[in-house]
């Protein structure tokens, strides 16, 4: 059985996971959101591990698309950069919430470029920045390819670049931003976690289960891939390592962005 329950920024379904019964019943589906947030966005955000749930296994990830308004006239990341510099703070881009993945991402490509951008928060998601960037308002989106997909295909957003650490095999001709600017990447991710407690044999059997179905599963896999989802698989000890290590990437834009929540 599926109980969804929304709200606080995925705070309460990552209390009810964390308090669960630790039997093997229960479990908790949380994202990169959870674990990566502002302070004081949420009560009990972020979460932190092993400390509030333990790793179970890692159920895939969508790298950011950066994608300009065709308007614009740009082709590539260098073309993006070059246009910031010439117009600091000027070009912008839109996000779908302070501290979400899309605004980390626009933080993480300043910060690595040495530009300045001018970040536009929107509360109608990315359809909403879409239908912007083709009135002329707002510039860039960063976005996983299932949010930009359809408007790829209609023309109103060029994709100038993924997130990932490689090509991605849907779209082998289009670059990763690491090609210009080293060891960049971002990717909103999704993990099975279970409440503090739960016995190791139910977890590693749980992980072997999750593995099976996103190896072996044919059907699973083309739908991963089409949806332009990486297929990794992880242990309960190699997710824990990832999920730790994106916390530590994103802190210091983490912190930057709440030093400026407090300024305004």
């Amino acid at each position: 059985m599926v109980v969804n329950q929304a709200g606080a920024g995925g705070a309460i379904a990552a209390r009810s996971a964390a308090t669960a019964a630790p039997d093997g019943y229960t479990f908790g589906v949380m994202a990169l959101s959870a674990f990566v947030a502002l302070p004081g966005t949420a009560d009990n955000l972020p979460v932190q591990v092993p400390r509030d749930v333990i790793p179970v296994g890692y159920l895939g990830g969508a790298s950011m698309f950066i994608g300009a308004a065709p308007w614009l006239g740009l082709k590539t990341v260098s073309d993006l950069i070059a246009l910031a510099k010439q117009k600091p703070g000027e070009l912008s881009y839109g996000v779908n919430g302070i501290g979400r993945l899309t605004h980390l991402t626009g933080e993480l490509l300043q910060r690595q470029a040495g530009i300045k951008l001018l970040m536009v928060p929107y509360t109608g998601g990315t359809p909403a920045i879409i239908n912007d960037m083709m009135g002329k308002r707002v510039g860039l989106v960063f976005e996983a390819y299932s949010g930009l997909a359809g408007a790829i295909d209609a023309g109103n957003v060029v994709p100038l670049a993924v997130a990932s650490a490689s090509r991605m095999p849907s779209s082998p001709h289009l670059p990763t931003v690491a090609e210009t600017l080293p060891d960049f990447e971002s990717i909103g991710w999704q993990a099975l976690l279970a409440p503090v407690g739960t016995p190791a044999a139910v977890i590693s059997k749980v992980n072997a289960n999750v593995t099976k179905a996103m190896r072996d599963d044919p059907e699973i896999h083309k739908r991963l891939i089409d949806l332009g989802r990486d297929d990794r698989m992880m242990s309960p000890t190699e997710l824990l390592n990832f999920i730790r290590g994106e916390q530590t990437k994103w802190a210091p834009i983490v912190q930057e962005i709440a030093g400026q929540t407090e300024k305004k």
